[in-house]
């Protein structure tokens, strides 16, 4: 990995490029971010960055957070985000990253927390169909099928699709392609959709594809 930022998703909305054709884009306010901490072979076992993204009161972080940032004589960040760089002796601490790290063209990886759909039953969830509606079925078109062995091995197998909790998970969009970057006011536009809600955190670095 050459280069990353952390960025809040903003929305989607559509560019058109030179030939007039529409490009759908997800906007994302991309940095500033802070590089709070550098991590190397040496002490750590491995070379990365830590950044910052997004202020928050000192009196909102506790102790240990206040000495980790006046440790490196920076504000305190609500975010904080690791980067294994190939390369981090062109980065110090206490830099500022902006969008512009990034350019038209490049190709990213975008990392997020997908949107939460609370319990959700497995059609749904899994795409399951429904049991026929009629000739006894009973009041359970929707519900799972039958759902374990008999006597051997009498328990239900750890992964078997049932209902739960859907979503908010890590996701990563591989592979996207940076349409626009707007160094002024740190925007950076993204082909497609990203996970997460408007307002969510995101990570973008370079595509493990590329």
């Amino acid at each position: 990995m050459q280069k990353g930022i952390i960025g809040k998703k903003l929305g989607m909305t559509q560019l058109f490029d030179e030939n007039g054709k529409v490009i759908p884009v997800t906007v994302i306010e991309a940095g500033p971010c802070t590089v709070v901490q550098k991590k190397t072979v040496e002490s750590d076992g491995y070379q990365a960055v830590q950044l910052g993204f997004g202020e928050v009161s000192a009196k909102k972080v506790n102790k240990a957070a206040k000495g980790h940032f006046d440790k490196a004589d920076t504000a305190a960040k609500r975010t904080l985000r690791e980067f294994r760089l190939d390369d981090i002796s062109a980065v110090n601490v206490g830099d500022i990253l902006k969008a512009d790290v990034f350019a038209a063209g490049d190709k990213v990886d975008v990392v997020g927390t997908s949107k939460g759909k609370g319990y959700q039953g497995v059609i749904k969830r899994f795409g399951q169909h429904r049991l026929r509606e009629s000739h006894g079925t009973g009041p359970v078109s929707r519900h799972a099928g039958s759902n374990g062995s008999t006597s051997t091995p009498s328990r239900v197998f750890k992964g078997k699709k049932l209902p739960g909790h859907m979503g908010a998970v890590r996701v990563t969009v591989q592979n996207l392609s940076i349409v626009k970057v707007d160094a002024e006011n740190n925007l950076i536009a993204v082909k497609g959709a990203i996970p997460g809600p408007k307002g969510s955190v995101v990570t973008i670095h370079d595509s493990v594809k590329a």
